[in-house]
């Protein structure tokens, strides 16, 4: 069964038993939960826009190893076409979700595996590149959602990892060794969409030295796997989901992106599950060509969700009747050149891809850099510029329940009625606005562009490494007639 229907998807869902908790309580029935329902609308988004004969040259691709229609967020990337077409869908998600639609991660993960495993058994002779096949192959036919695991908490970032000057814990390393498997304990932090998901994939967090082998580990894992713990992060504006009722107060009543802080404690990882264990020079590597593809990404679901803000934001100025104003016009111009500028580096770093070794297509490093650099700048800029348009009535409007109150709604339907439409429409788009820039979609728009898949250090850093400066100079000094 390569495609699910989104029926099928939540009662897959319905039948593990996961360990999630949020505001310090377990969350029973993780389904009908408020906080987990968003997070899984957008998820069951990839699950019907794959069905649906208009997109399904986007959602869909066909398994290399199987010959099967798959979910292209399980999909290995054969040309530049395909990353292509990666950065196209995640722009199409955003602007069909409004938020992070949580599901992005396994492709670039997938994609850093097949490759980095590859390679790992050219030198060693290993088998971890069979040993990811055949579970991605499982993820395909299966038409799973998996997570991705990159950042340990890390606790004193000036202690070394594995030292004596802290918890060995804040970092995921492997506890004990047995001959069917590995132990592991630690836990990995900003896990998006992973309470909603039936497998979660683990990476190390950096590059690792010669006597870090331990941390040295990556691994699937299912989700109800002993031991595994999800803590629901808090967000802004999150408890209007516990609200009775609530909906023009929620701004994106329908969708909605979650994080959790995922914990392992003593989880058994047998030998087949494992695709990197103990070989420090290739967690680098690993690490690298998933960012690469993660920051790559950004390009396409970010200017999505700005494609939605710059919407929420020629709304309101409709509803204010402030449409026509000039400098309103201009802000809104600003707004979309800055978004497709990020839309333009995701697909560039995607048509500049090369082949790997093991076959597969990965995206320009120094491209892809330089798409989320200007994501950790353009979001902000352009929430900015729809917070001035909206104007201060963003954040100062009474609420859905005074609205709604028969002693006072009256007032509030008098005070706040916009341009040739009533008070309960124009607080619609208020609150979409407020959403975007304030509340839980931040975290999938805003704030994740500064953090989302390294933040600008990180980002910095590969670019120096990528930016051939040496080369540079030997172009200044040809034109310039300085010789050696």
């Amino acid at each position: 069964m390569p495609l699910m229907t989104s029926e099928q998807y939540v009662e897959s869902l319905r039948r593990m038993e996961r360990s999630i908790y949020f505001q310090g309580e377990k969350i029973q029935d993780p389904i009908s939960h408020p906080m987990l329902i968003p997070s899984r609308r957008c998820l069951e988004e990839t699950y019907t826009m794959a069905l649906m004969p208009e997109y399904e040259d986007l959602l869909t691709a066909t398994s290399q190893f199987t010959g099967h229609r798959i979910n292209r967020f399980n999909h290995i990337h054969k040309d530049t076409g395909d990353l292509n077409k990666k950065v196209k869908l995640q722009r199409l998600m955003g602007q069909r979700t409004g938020s992070c639609f949580q599901r992005c991660v396994m492709m670039d993960m997938a994609n850093a595996f097949y490759s980095t495993t590859f390679e790992i058994d050219e030198k060693y002779g290993t088998e971890y590149f069979e040993r990811f096949k055949h579970y991605l192959i499982r993820c395909q036919d299966e038409d799973l959602v998996v997570a991705g695991a990159l950042t340990d908490p890390k606790g004193d970032r000036c202690a070394k990892i594995g030292g004596d000057e802290q918890d060995k814990d804040l970092y995921v390393h492997v506890v004990e060794r047995r001959p069917d498997g590995v132990v592991v304990n630690g836990a990995k932090a900003h896990l998006t969409g992973i309470t909603n998901a039936h497998e979660v994939v683990v990476l190390p967090t950096q590059a690792l030295r010669p006597g870090q082998e331990d941390y040295a580990i990556a691994f699937s894992t299912a989700l109800d796997t002993p031991g595994v713990t999800m803590i629901v992060g808090r967000q802004s504006c999150d408890t209007r989901k516990l609200e009775p009722g609530a909906d023009i107060d929620l701004g994106n009543a329908q969708y909605g992106g979650i994080e959790a802080l995922t914990v392992f404690d003593h989880v058994f990882v047998p030998n087949e599950h494992i695709f990197l264990n103990g070989e420090v020079e290739f967690a680098g590597m690993l690490v690298e060509r998933f960012a690469g593809y993660h920051r790559n990404s950004y390009g396409g679901c970010k200017s999505g969700v700005g494609d939605v803000a710059i919407g929420a934001a020629s709304l309101i100025a409709q509803y204010n009747g402030t449409e026509k104003a000039s400098h309103v016009r201009d802000k809104l111009v600003e707004m979309t050149q800055l978004n497709e500028q990020l839309y333009c580096a995701g697909i560039a770093s995607s048509a500049e891809g090369w082949q790997t070794k093991a076959g597969n297509f990965m995206v320009d490093l120094l491209l892809a850099n330089v798409c989320k650099l200007n994501v950790t700048r353009y979001p902000y800029e352009i929430v900015r510029l729809m917070e001035d348009i909206a104007g201060g009535i963003m954040v100062t409007a009474p609420s859905e329940a005074d609205l709604k109150n028969p002693e006072i709604g009256h007032y509030v339907e008098k005070y706040l009625v916009g341009h040739e439409v009533d008070a309960a429409t124009r607080l619609r788009a208020l609150r979409l606005c407020e959403n975007l820039a304030l509340g839980t979609a931040a975290v999938g728009y805003r704030t994740e562009s500064m953090h989302g898949a390294g933040s600008p250090q990180a980002q910095k850093v590969m670019i120096t490494r990528q930016g051939n400066f040496e080369h540079k100079k030997s172009l200044a000094k040809r034109i310039a007639g300085i010789k050696e």
